[in-house]
């Protein structure tokens, strides 16, 4: 029997409106308790989430998944940092990347994988100035009259 295509999606809108993005990963997820339960009930939020790096291993920060609502007293802490899953050479890669001045990772989308795994969809981002973000709005509203006309 197949598994269903999961439908959860939660995304940070806000990270393409104020970065460039310039590499994409997915990265797994470290989850304890009740966090995936709640999860594959859509109770989660990535506004102000961000990456670092500890010893060499990267972290999630920001990220907010709220208490299952049926789970008992062993819950887990909603705001708490997760580490996040990947190669060594993607490790590697992304931290000499943040070193240069005005890159970060950003948290875009976090979804359920078809093998029924939490992902997380990160980007090596750069900053955007205000410029570049009203030529951002001018081509979306380019786009949507062009899609209605």
């Amino acid at each position: 029997m197949a598994k269903a295509k999961s439908s959860i999606q939660i995304r940070n809108k806000r990270a393409s409106f104020d970065y460039e993005f310039i590499e994409t990963y997915d990265a797994g997820i470290v989850l304890v308790g009740t966090e995936i339960k709640s999860l594959r009930a859509g109770k989660a939020s990535l506004q102000d989430a961000f990456c670092y790096f500890v010893n060499g291993e990267l972290y999630v920060k920001g990220m907010n998944i709220a208490t299952y609502f049926w789970g008992s007293w062993n819950g887990h802490e909603p705001m708490r940092d997760r580490k996040l899953l990947l190669t060594k050479r993607e490790l590697r890669h992304l931290a000499q990347a943040v070193k240069t001045k005005g890159l970060t990772i950003v948290a875009v989308r976090l979804y359920i994988a078809d093998n029924g795994y939490a992902k997380l969809h990160i980007a090596l981002a750069r900053g955007k100035k205000e410029y570049d973000k009203r030529q951002s709005i001018k081509e979306k509203d380019a786009r949507r009259e062009m899609e209605r006309g």
